[in-house]
């Protein structure tokens, strides 16, 4: 087989046994690799309704065919797993070396399911499955249990993925990071912790086979040359941290848990800002030309990643105009694995309880809008589950049901997610895109934000063609994460779907075509919904927070601009109705025939329709 090696792993922690079991050539072809052979992988193996933090429910690390290729920007993975967060799918994407060493130990996939009896780590050189003891690496951030290990494992070409303080803690947004990145969104790290898995270690010796090396090598080295041209160059320049200033122009930038769009200290916290006075380096993942990653170094000396959604949540969200406080709070959350984007939101969400007479035990900290002390100090405390870290770390959505009254209000989530740094009210097809995604809230699996900048629409009104651009680009996103090729290189493809079906043909030998890929982005998705289903999804879960609804934009270039219900449900139903689904937003079992998945009839409409209302 070229491109795959057509098994995965499977370890059961609270047995010690692991096994390879094939991979059907169909499957991947069906699904490809990444979140799409994950999601596929998660609905065999999750058994309905498991509890997230359950040993039965799977934790999936995806491998995909275009890794171990040498084309730029594909050293990166997919973790998959019901999210604790959302209790829907959760898919979480990184990358570098530890990407390469999953591929080169000869699978497809790592399936890890039960629970350790004790803190183990989890070690896999090459054929040889072992767990070891990890209580020594209890506490530790992940940066620390990497190095530990190397140690230990004598730095023998070992790569480690591993989850900090939070995750051992359950925090229901805790990460899993390796070589300095994190699949960061929905909680991957709380499922790990609660296998009490501390640790991954990976060796491989087998090399990936392409069936037109030549052919590949030609278009990987024509990639190459686009991937260092004009555009990426805001990426290769400043990075994403460029965005926090253009957003504030644009009247786009959430601030001040989304009371206003625009923040009064922008200047302060731009990227041009921040590479003039605290730039330190760039970097880049393995295989990658564009090298987007900028360090920062704060005034202690330390250096930080910082990318835009980082720098929005822990610095408008809160109202932080202080550079040094928001990389201060940034290494916090990689210190102990945190998602930064919920834990500024969440953060964000108790500063307006406590504006408005709720959480006095947060009131006491003095956790209130633009006190970057009380940040500072309430971010070990989530990780840790103390005092009102404890409710914190359940996430917005939870927090606010504990709290009770009026707190969901202004509980910034989709399905238990918290929002990414774009205002829906003056991006209307992100909206859209926001309210129906299947990993809730996120600008990743749904790239319709790009849309609302394009010109194609007018971004502060809506109409019934945003369903279908919506579709589009959530299909579009699908492959791109199950090739897997980063997001930063999808522009320079000239015609996506025609040089990606070239490129699978040449890596794998498979007969492919511009259609047979967009079928495969359809098919992940409707996937990816028919677990949602199956899990417990209902039609009211396709929305976006009562704070969006009705209430009017108070400032920037948007200013007096609302999003009504009748306008989301006419978006709503008109994305329905570009994915063949029915009224209520459930699959036909004409669509399921129509993709090749008549088999999964637990999200058809004939066994759920009767269950389903719609706003």
């Amino acid at each position: 087989m070229y491109g795959f090696h057509g098994s995965l792993l499977h370890v059961d922690l609270s047995s010690g046994n692991s096994a390879r079991h094939l991979l059907d050539e169909s499957r991947l072809q069906a699904f490809l690799g990444g979140t799409g052979l994950g999601t596929s992988l998660l609905y065999e193996f999750a058994p309905p309704r498991v509890d997230p933090l359950a040993p039965a429910n799977p934790l999936i690390f995806a491998s995909a065919p275009l890794v171990g290729t040498g084309l730029t920007t594909t050293a990166k993975y997919a973790v998959v797993s019901k999210s604790p967060l959302t209790g829907f799918i959760g898919d979480s994407l990184s990358s570098s070396f530890f990407a390469l060493e999953l591929k080169n130990c000869g699978i497809d996939a790592l399936v890890i399911t039960g629970r350790a009896p004790s803190w183990m780590y989890l070690c896999v050189d090459h054929e040889r499955v072992e767990l070891r003891e990890a209580k020594h690496l209890l506490g530790k951030s992940a940066t620390e249990t990497e190095a530990l290990l190397h140690r230990g494992l004598n730095d023998l070409g070992f790569r480690v993925a591993a989850i900090g303080s939070a995750g051992e803690n359950g925090v229901r947004f805790a990460t899993i990071s390796n070589d300095g990145r994190h699949a960061g969104r929905g909680g991957v790290g709380a499922v790990m912790g609660a296998k009490q898995l501390k640790a991954i270690a990976l060796r491989g010796k087998t090399e990936t086979a392409v069936a037109d090396p030549s052919g590949v090598e030609a278009l990987a080295e024509s990639l190459r040359r686009r991937s260092i041209g004009s555009l990426t160059s805001k990426y290769r320049q400043i990075g994403t941290v460029a965005n926090l200033a253009v957003f504030n122009r644009l009247g786009t930038l959430p601030t001040r848990n989304f009371q206003r769009s625009t923040f009064a200290y922008a200047e302060d916290l731009s990227g041009e800002n921040l590479t003039e006075n605290n730039f330190s380096r760039r970097n880049g993942c393995a295989a990658c030309t564009i090298r987007c990653e900028r360090l920062f170094k704060s005034l202690a000396g330390v250096e930080q990643r910082l990318e835009y959604e980082t720098l929005f949540a822990l610095g408008p969200l809160c109202e932080i105009a202080d550079p040094e406080a928001v990389l201060r709070a940034a290494h916090l959350c990689d210190l102990y694995g945190l998602d930064s984007i919920s834990t500024g939101a969440t953060i964000a969400w108790a500063m307006e309880c406590v504006e408005r007479g709720l959480l006095p035990e947060a009131d006491a900290l003095g956790l209130r809008f633009g006190r970057a002390d009380a940040v500072l100090k309430i971010i070990p405390m989530i990780a840790a589950r103390v005092g009102v870290g404890e409710l914190l770390a359940e996430g917005s959505r939870r927090a606010a049901k504990i709290v009770g009254g009026d707190a969901g209000h202004w509980a910034m989530h989709v399905k238990g997610l918290e929002l990414p740094g774009y205002e829906p009210r003056s991006l209307k097809t992100m909206a859209l895109g926001l309210a129906v995604n299947c990993r809730g809230a996120c600008h990743n699996r749904s790239g319709a934000y790009e849309i609302d900048f394009s010109g194609e629409v007018d971004r502060f009104t809506s109409d019934s063609r945003r369903g279908s651009l919506v579709a589009a680009s959530e299909d579009f996103t699908a492959v791109l994460d199950s090739l897997i090729v980063c997001k930063f290189l999808r522009k320079c493809f000239t015609e996506f779907y025609t040089e990606a079906a070239e490129l699978l043909a040449k890596t794998t030998g498979w007969p492919c075509s511009s259609a047979d890929l967009r079928q495969v982005g359809e098919r992940i998705n409707v996937q990816k919904k028919l677990f949602n289903i199956r899990e417990g999804w209902r039609p009211a879960d396709d929305w976006l927070p009562p704070r969006l609804i009705g209430e009017k934009l108070s400032d920037g270039v948007g200013q007096g601009v609302e999003l009504s219900s009748a306008e989301l449900r006419e978006m709503i139903q008109s994305y329905y109705q570009a994915r063949g689904w029915n009224e209520e937003g459930f699959v036909p079992e004409k669509k399921l025939t129509e993709l090749g998945l008549e088999n999964k009839t637990e999200g058809s409409s004939r066994s759920n329709r009767s269950k389903g209302s719609s706003r």
